[in-house]
Protein backbone atom coordinates (compact mmCIF):
# COMPACT_ATOMS: atom_id res chain seq x y z
CA UNK A 1 0.00 0.00 0.00
CA UNK A 2 1.03 3.42 -1.05
CA UNK A 3 2.14 6.08 1.70
CA UNK A 4 2.12 9.50 1.68
CA UNK A 5 4.87 10.83 -1.16
CA UNK A 6 4.81 14.62 -0.21
CA UNK A 7 8.43 14.33 -0.37
CA UNK A 8 8.39 13.89 -3.83
CA UNK A 9 6.54 17.35 -4.35
CA UNK A 10 7.87 20.77 -4.22
CA UNK A 11 5.09 22.12 -1.77
CA UNK A 12 4.93 25.15 0.97
CA UNK A 13 5.63 23.94 4.67
CA UNK A 14 2.78 24.79 6.01
CA UNK A 15 0.18 24.70 3.16
CA UNK A 16 -2.37 21.90 3.31
CA UNK A 17 -2.96 21.55 -0.40
CA UNK A 18 -6.18 19.47 -1.06
CA UNK A 19 -7.10 20.80 -4.59
CA UNK A 20 -5.59 18.26 -7.04
CA UNK A 21 -8.86 19.01 -8.78
CA UNK A 22 -7.58 22.67 -9.34
CA UNK A 23 -4.02 22.37 -10.50
CA UNK A 24 -1.62 19.53 -9.37
CA UNK A 25 1.64 20.91 -7.67
CA UNK A 26 5.07 19.75 -9.56
CA UNK A 27 6.76 16.76 -8.78
CA UNK A 28 10.36 17.72 -8.21
CA UNK A 29 10.93 14.89 -10.86
CA UNK A 30 9.15 17.03 -13.16
CA UNK A 31 10.46 20.54 -12.13
CA UNK A 32 13.82 19.01 -13.33
CA UNK A 33 12.59 17.83 -16.69
CA UNK A 34 11.54 21.11 -17.13
CA UNK A 35 14.57 22.46 -16.62
CA UNK A 36 16.96 20.23 -18.66
CA UNK A 37 14.74 20.93 -21.60
CA UNK A 38 14.95 24.68 -21.46
CA UNK A 39 18.65 24.33 -20.63
CA UNK A 40 18.50 21.78 -24.12
CA UNK A 41 17.43 24.70 -26.15
CA UNK A 42 20.12 26.90 -25.27
CA UNK A 43 22.28 24.53 -27.50
CA UNK A 44 20.54 24.21 -30.72
CA UNK A 45 22.86 22.33 -32.60
CA UNK A 46 21.63 19.26 -30.09
CA UNK A 47 17.59 19.57 -31.86
CA UNK A 48 18.18 17.31 -34.77
CA UNK A 49 14.46 16.30 -37.22
CA UNK A 50 14.76 12.97 -35.31
CA UNK A 51 14.08 15.21 -31.91
CA UNK A 52 10.89 16.89 -33.21
CA UNK A 53 9.58 13.32 -32.58
CA UNK A 54 11.67 11.97 -30.08
CA UNK A 55 9.69 14.10 -27.22
CA UNK A 56 6.26 12.93 -28.67
CA UNK A 57 6.53 9.68 -28.74
CA UNK A 58 7.09 8.55 -25.14
CA UNK A 59 4.55 10.45 -24.45
CA UNK A 60 1.81 8.88 -26.07
CA UNK A 61 3.15 5.59 -25.37
CA UNK A 62 2.77 6.31 -21.50
CA UNK A 63 -0.72 8.08 -21.78
CA UNK A 64 -1.97 4.87 -24.27
CA UNK A 65 -0.61 2.44 -20.97
CA UNK A 66 -2.39 4.57 -18.61
CA UNK A 67 -5.76 4.39 -20.30
CA UNK A 68 -5.06 0.75 -21.78
CA UNK A 69 -5.41 1.41 -25.55
CA UNK A 70 -2.94 -1.10 -27.33
CA UNK A 71 -1.94 1.60 -30.15
CA UNK A 72 -0.06 4.91 -28.74
CA UNK A 73 -0.42 6.32 -32.62
CA UNK A 74 -4.01 6.83 -31.41
CA UNK A 75 -3.06 9.62 -28.57
CA UNK A 76 -2.45 13.36 -29.84
CA UNK A 77 -1.07 15.93 -28.44
CA UNK A 78 -3.39 18.86 -27.68
CA UNK A 79 -2.86 22.08 -25.32
CA UNK A 80 -5.97 22.18 -23.71
CA UNK A 81 -9.69 20.98 -23.05
CA UNK A 82 -11.19 23.43 -25.91
CA UNK A 83 -8.61 22.07 -28.55
CA UNK A 84 -9.70 18.99 -27.95
CA UNK A 85 -13.37 19.29 -27.80
CA UNK A 86 -13.32 21.85 -31.42
CA UNK A 87 -11.41 18.59 -33.22
CA UNK A 88 -14.64 16.88 -31.81
CA UNK A 89 -17.16 19.73 -33.09
CA UNK A 90 -15.21 19.98 -36.48
CA UNK A 91 -15.79 16.39 -37.19
CA UNK A 92 -19.62 15.78 -35.86
CA UNK A 93 -20.42 18.28 -38.48
CA UNK A 94 -19.44 15.16 -41.11
CA UNK A 95 -21.29 12.46 -38.56
CA UNK A 96 -23.28 10.35 -41.47
CA UNK A 97 -27.02 10.99 -41.39
CA UNK A 98 -26.25 13.81 -38.98
CA UNK A 99 -29.70 15.72 -39.12
CA UNK A 100 -31.17 19.18 -37.80
CA UNK A 101 -32.87 19.02 -34.08
CA UNK A 102 -30.64 16.19 -33.06
CA UNK A 103 -29.27 16.29 -29.58
CA UNK A 104 -25.68 16.66 -27.73
CA UNK A 105 -26.06 15.77 -24.55
CA UNK A 106 -24.70 17.38 -21.35
CA UNK A 107 -24.94 17.12 -17.74
CA UNK A 108 -25.64 20.29 -15.02
CA UNK A 109 -23.02 22.56 -14.55
CA UNK A 110 -20.75 20.83 -17.02
CA UNK A 111 -17.02 22.54 -17.35
CA UNK A 112 -17.49 25.43 -19.95
CA UNK A 113 -15.04 24.16 -22.85
CA UNK A 114 -17.31 20.97 -22.80
CA UNK A 115 -20.63 23.01 -23.33
CA UNK A 116 -18.93 26.29 -25.34
CA UNK A 117 -17.59 23.88 -28.23
CA UNK A 118 -20.63 23.18 -29.49
CA UNK A 119 -22.20 26.75 -30.01
CA UNK A 120 -21.66 27.51 -34.00
CA UNK A 121 -22.19 23.66 -34.57
CA UNK A 122 -25.88 23.76 -33.42
CA UNK A 123 -26.55 26.89 -35.06
CA UNK A 124 -25.02 25.99 -38.66
CA UNK A 125 -26.29 22.38 -38.19
CA UNK A 126 -29.25 23.01 -35.91
CA UNK A 127 -28.50 20.66 -33.27
CA UNK A 128 -29.95 21.20 -29.74
CA UNK A 129 -27.89 20.78 -26.55
CA UNK A 130 -29.95 18.73 -24.17
CA UNK A 131 -28.95 19.19 -20.10
CA UNK A 132 -29.71 16.30 -17.94
CA UNK A 133 -30.53 17.91 -14.40
CA UNK A 134 -29.41 16.57 -11.15
CA UNK A 135 -32.79 15.56 -9.10
CA UNK A 136 -34.01 18.11 -6.55
CA UNK A 137 -33.29 15.19 -4.05
CA UNK A 138 -30.10 14.66 -2.40
CA UNK A 139 -31.05 11.09 -1.07
CA UNK A 140 -30.04 8.46 -3.74
CA UNK A 141 -28.69 12.16 -5.73
CA UNK A 142 -25.98 10.07 -7.70
CA UNK A 143 -27.93 7.20 -8.75
CA UNK A 144 -30.69 8.65 -10.30
CA UNK A 145 -28.93 11.32 -12.15
CA UNK A 146 -27.44 8.42 -13.84
CA UNK A 147 -30.38 6.44 -14.51
CA UNK A 148 -31.55 9.90 -16.00
CA UNK A 149 -28.53 10.41 -18.30
CA UNK A 150 -28.65 7.08 -19.61
CA UNK A 151 -32.53 6.99 -20.05
CA UNK A 152 -31.81 10.38 -22.23
CA UNK A 153 -29.52 8.45 -24.82
CA UNK A 154 -31.77 7.90 -27.78
CA UNK A 155 -32.48 8.08 -31.42
CA UNK A 156 -32.61 11.19 -31.75
CA UNK A 157 -28.60 12.20 -29.49
CA UNK A 158 -26.07 12.62 -32.37
CA UNK A 159 -23.11 13.42 -28.93
CA UNK A 160 -22.81 12.44 -25.46
CA UNK A 161 -19.59 14.39 -23.40
CA UNK A 162 -19.12 13.66 -20.00
CA UNK A 163 -16.19 13.96 -17.15
CA UNK A 164 -16.14 10.20 -15.43
CA UNK A 165 -16.06 11.96 -12.20
CA UNK A 166 -18.34 15.39 -12.54
CA UNK A 167 -15.61 18.25 -12.27
CA UNK A 168 -17.88 20.73 -9.84
CA UNK A 169 -19.48 17.75 -7.19
CA UNK A 170 -17.78 14.78 -7.73
CA UNK A 171 -20.68 12.73 -8.75
CA UNK A 172 -19.58 9.58 -10.64
CA UNK A 173 -20.77 8.24 -13.54
CA UNK A 174 -21.24 5.05 -15.23
CA UNK A 175 -19.15 5.38 -18.59
CA UNK A 176 -19.76 1.73 -19.08
CA UNK A 177 -23.47 1.92 -19.44
CA UNK A 178 -23.55 5.51 -21.25
CA UNK A 179 -20.82 3.81 -23.75
CA UNK A 180 -23.18 1.07 -24.27
CA UNK A 181 -26.31 3.25 -24.89
CA UNK A 182 -24.26 5.27 -27.30
CA UNK A 183 -23.55 2.41 -29.41
CA UNK A 184 -26.88 1.34 -29.62
CA UNK A 185 -28.32 4.39 -30.62
CA UNK A 186 -24.81 5.14 -33.05
CA UNK A 187 -24.25 8.37 -30.65
CA UNK A 188 -21.00 9.72 -30.49
CA UNK A 189 -19.68 8.67 -27.06
CA UNK A 190 -16.39 11.60 -25.77
CA UNK A 191 -15.03 11.39 -22.29
CA UNK A 192 -13.21 14.53 -20.56
CA UNK A 193 -10.85 12.93 -18.79
CA UNK A 194 -9.64 16.26 -17.00
CA UNK A 195 -10.84 15.40 -13.41
CA UNK A 196 -10.16 11.35 -13.58
CA UNK A 197 -7.84 10.18 -15.78
CA UNK A 198 -4.11 9.40 -13.65
CA UNK A 199 -6.48 8.99 -10.20
CA UNK A 200 -9.27 6.80 -11.40
CA UNK A 201 -9.24 4.06 -13.35
CA UNK A 202 -10.38 4.37 -16.81
CA UNK A 203 -10.06 1.50 -19.44
CA UNK A 204 -10.78 2.18 -22.85
CA UNK A 205 -11.43 -1.25 -23.81
CA UNK A 206 -14.55 -1.84 -20.98
CA UNK A 207 -15.59 1.79 -22.13
CA UNK A 208 -15.26 2.38 -25.79
CA UNK A 209 -15.36 6.06 -26.32
CA UNK A 210 -15.08 7.52 -29.41
CA UNK A 211 -12.08 10.05 -28.16
CA UNK A 212 -10.87 10.78 -24.46
CA UNK A 213 -9.52 14.67 -24.03
CA UNK A 214 -7.42 15.14 -21.56
CA UNK A 215 -5.15 18.01 -19.77
CA UNK A 216 -2.25 17.34 -18.49
CA UNK A 217 -1.77 19.72 -15.50
CA UNK A 218 -4.26 17.95 -12.83
CA UNK A 219 -4.50 14.78 -12.52
CA UNK A 220 -1.52 13.63 -14.93
CA UNK A 221 0.24 16.03 -12.59
CA UNK A 222 2.43 17.47 -15.87
CA UNK A 223 2.73 21.27 -16.70
CA UNK A 224 0.20 23.57 -18.20
CA UNK A 225 -0.57 23.51 -21.85
CA UNK A 226 0.37 19.95 -22.40
CA UNK A 227 -2.38 17.79 -22.77
CA UNK A 228 -2.98 14.10 -24.67
CA UNK A 229 -6.13 13.05 -26.69
CA UNK A 230 -7.19 9.84 -27.94
CA UNK A 231 -8.90 9.49 -31.08
CA UNK A 232 -10.70 6.20 -31.83
CA UNK A 233 -11.62 4.94 -35.70
CA UNK A 234 -14.32 7.31 -36.23
CA UNK A 235 -11.74 10.04 -36.18
CA UNK A 236 -8.88 8.51 -38.77
CA UNK A 237 -9.98 10.12 -41.71
CA UNK A 238 -11.52 13.49 -40.02
CA UNK A 239 -10.26 16.74 -40.39
CA UNK A 240 -7.69 18.42 -38.23
CA UNK A 241 -8.57 22.32 -36.47
CA UNK A 242 -4.81 23.31 -38.17
CA UNK A 243 -2.80 22.94 -41.13
CA UNK A 244 0.51 22.50 -39.84
CA UNK A 245 3.94 20.52 -40.96
CA UNK A 246 4.87 17.78 -39.46
CA UNK A 247 0.84 16.27 -39.15
CA UNK A 248 1.53 15.13 -43.01
CA UNK A 249 3.46 12.39 -44.36
CA UNK A 250 7.19 12.21 -44.94
CA UNK A 251 7.41 15.17 -41.88
CA UNK A 252 10.03 13.32 -40.32
CA UNK A 253 12.50 14.11 -43.69
CA UNK A 254 13.18 17.62 -43.26
CA UNK A 255 14.78 17.92 -46.91
CA UNK A 256 11.50 16.59 -48.74
CA UNK A 257 9.58 19.28 -46.58
CA UNK A 258 9.04 21.46 -50.06
CA UNK A 259 7.26 18.60 -51.58
CA UNK A 260 4.19 19.52 -49.72
CA UNK A 261 2.11 16.39 -48.86
CA UNK A 262 -1.45 16.00 -48.99
CA UNK A 263 -1.99 13.80 -46.65
CA UNK A 264 -2.04 13.10 -43.36
CA UNK A 265 -0.01 10.78 -40.94
CA UNK A 266 -1.67 7.64 -39.74
CA UNK A 267 -4.56 8.05 -36.94
CA UNK A 268 -4.70 10.70 -34.66
CA UNK A 269 -1.28 12.08 -35.66
CA UNK A 270 -3.40 14.19 -38.40
CA UNK A 271 -4.93 15.71 -34.85
CA UNK A 272 -1.65 16.89 -32.90
CA UNK A 273 -1.23 21.14 -32.27
CA UNK A 274 1.24 22.71 -34.44
CA UNK A 275 4.92 22.60 -32.47
CA UNK A 276 3.86 19.18 -30.61
CA UNK A 277 7.29 18.41 -30.36
CA UNK A 278 7.95 20.78 -27.07
CA UNK A 279 11.21 20.68 -25.97
CA UNK A 280 10.18 21.71 -22.45
CA UNK A 281 6.59 20.66 -21.64
CA UNK A 282 6.76 16.92 -23.21
CA UNK A 283 9.64 15.78 -20.95
CA UNK A 284 7.63 17.04 -18.11
CA UNK A 285 4.31 15.26 -19.16
CA UNK A 286 6.97 12.33 -20.01
CA UNK A 287 8.33 11.76 -16.33
CA UNK A 288 4.69 12.73 -14.51
CA UNK A 289 2.92 10.24 -16.73
CA UNK A 290 5.65 7.61 -15.80
CA UNK A 291 5.40 8.21 -12.34
CA UNK A 292 1.71 7.69 -12.59
CA UNK A 293 2.28 4.45 -14.01
CA UNK A 294 5.36 3.53 -11.50
CA UNK A 295 2.44 3.92 -8.57
CA UNK A 296 -0.43 2.51 -10.40
CA UNK A 297 -3.41 4.67 -10.11
CA UNK A 298 -5.42 1.77 -8.37
CA UNK A 299 -3.04 2.46 -5.55
CA UNK A 300 -3.98 6.23 -5.73
CA UNK A 301 -7.42 5.52 -5.90
CA UNK A 302 -7.49 3.70 -2.43
CA UNK A 303 -4.68 6.07 -0.64
CA UNK A 304 -7.04 8.96 -1.54
CA UNK A 305 -9.81 6.54 -0.13
CA UNK A 306 -7.99 5.56 2.79
CA UNK A 307 -7.36 8.99 3.83
CA UNK A 308 -10.89 10.56 3.73
CA UNK A 309 -13.19 7.38 4.37
CA UNK A 310 -13.16 7.97 8.33
CA UNK A 311 -13.40 12.31 7.68
CA UNK A 312 -16.09 12.08 5.85
CA UNK A 313 -18.00 9.82 8.22
CA UNK A 314 -17.45 12.48 10.91
CA UNK A 315 -18.51 15.02 8.69
CA UNK A 316 -21.88 13.57 7.89
CA UNK A 317 -22.19 12.59 11.53
CA UNK A 318 -22.34 16.90 11.76
CA UNK A 319 -24.34 17.15 9.64
CA UNK A 320 -22.43 17.73 6.25
CA UNK A 321 -23.86 15.88 3.14
CA UNK A 322 -21.77 13.98 0.71
CA UNK A 323 -22.28 11.86 -1.87
CA UNK A 324 -23.28 7.88 -1.38
CA UNK A 325 -20.05 5.89 -2.12
CA UNK A 326 -21.45 3.62 -5.00
CA UNK A 327 -21.26 7.37 -6.81
CA UNK A 328 -18.29 8.70 -6.09
CA UNK A 329 -14.95 8.55 -6.73
CA UNK A 330 -12.12 9.23 -3.64
CA UNK A 331 -9.77 11.95 -5.10
CA UNK A 332 -12.33 14.13 -5.98
CA UNK A 333 -15.24 14.55 -2.92
CA UNK A 334 -18.44 17.66 -2.89
CA UNK A 335 -20.11 18.09 0.31
CA UNK A 336 -22.55 20.28 1.08
CA UNK A 337 -22.72 22.22 4.14
CA UNK A 338 -25.11 21.94 6.83
CA UNK A 339 -28.14 23.85 7.58
CA UNK A 340 -27.73 26.97 9.02
CA UNK A 341 -23.86 26.90 8.23
CA UNK A 342 -22.26 29.92 7.25
CA UNK A 343 -20.68 29.14 3.86
CA UNK A 344 -18.43 32.45 4.51
CA UNK A 345 -17.51 31.60 7.69
CA UNK A 346 -16.55 28.57 6.72
CA UNK A 347 -14.06 29.57 4.13
CA UNK A 348 -12.44 32.10 6.38
CA UNK A 349 -11.93 28.83 8.81
CA UNK A 350 -10.12 27.46 6.54
CA UNK A 351 -7.98 30.10 5.12
CA UNK A 352 -7.28 30.93 8.57
CA UNK A 353 -5.47 26.82 8.65
CA UNK A 354 -3.62 27.60 5.22
CA UNK A 355 -6.02 24.78 3.78
CA UNK A 356 -7.18 25.09 0.36
CA UNK A 357 -9.73 23.35 -1.43
CA UNK A 358 -12.15 25.18 -3.85
CA UNK A 359 -15.90 25.76 -3.75
CA UNK A 360 -17.85 25.24 -7.31
CA UNK A 361 -21.18 25.55 -7.15
CA UNK A 362 -23.46 24.57 -4.28
CA UNK A 363 -20.27 22.20 -3.32
CA UNK A 364 -16.90 22.26 -1.20
CA UNK A 365 -14.61 20.35 -3.96
CA UNK A 366 -11.99 18.33 -1.86
CA UNK A 367 -9.47 16.59 -3.76
CA UNK A 368 -6.79 15.04 -2.34
CA UNK A 369 -3.33 13.02 -3.88
CA UNK A 370 -0.18 11.61 -2.17
CA UNK A 371 1.02 14.54 -1.84
CA UNK A 372 -1.10 14.76 1.43
CA UNK A 373 -1.55 13.21 4.60
CA UNK A 374 -3.63 12.98 7.50
CA UNK A 375 -2.10 15.75 9.57
CA UNK A 376 -3.71 17.92 5.97
CA UNK A 377 -7.10 16.16 6.39
CA UNK A 378 -7.22 16.81 10.18
CA UNK A 379 -6.90 20.75 9.33
CA UNK A 380 -9.57 20.80 7.29
CA UNK A 381 -11.97 18.88 9.21
CA UNK A 382 -11.31 21.42 12.09
CA UNK A 383 -12.19 24.36 9.39
CA UNK A 384 -14.89 22.44 8.80
CA UNK A 385 -16.46 22.00 12.11
CA UNK A 386 -15.71 25.51 13.35
CA UNK A 387 -18.79 26.99 12.26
Amino acid sequence: MLTSQKHLFSLEEGIHYINCATMSPNLKSVEQAGFEGITRKSNPQKITQETFFETTIPVQKAFAKLINCDDFERIAMIPSTSYGMAIVARNLGFKPNLKSGQEIILVHEEFPSDVYAWEELCIDKGLKIKTILPPNTLENRGKIWNESLINSINANTCLVVISPTHWADGTRFDLEAIGRQCRLYNALFIIDGAQSIGALPIDIQTFRPDAVINVGYKWLLGPYSAGVAYFGEYFDTGSSIERNWINRVGSENFRNLVNYQDHYRPKADRYNVGERSNFILNPMLETSLNQLLDWGVDNIQNYCKNLLEEPLKILQSKGYWVEDEAFRSNHLVGIRIPKGADIIKIQAELKKRNVVVSFRGEAIRISPHLYNDQADIDFLVEGLLSF
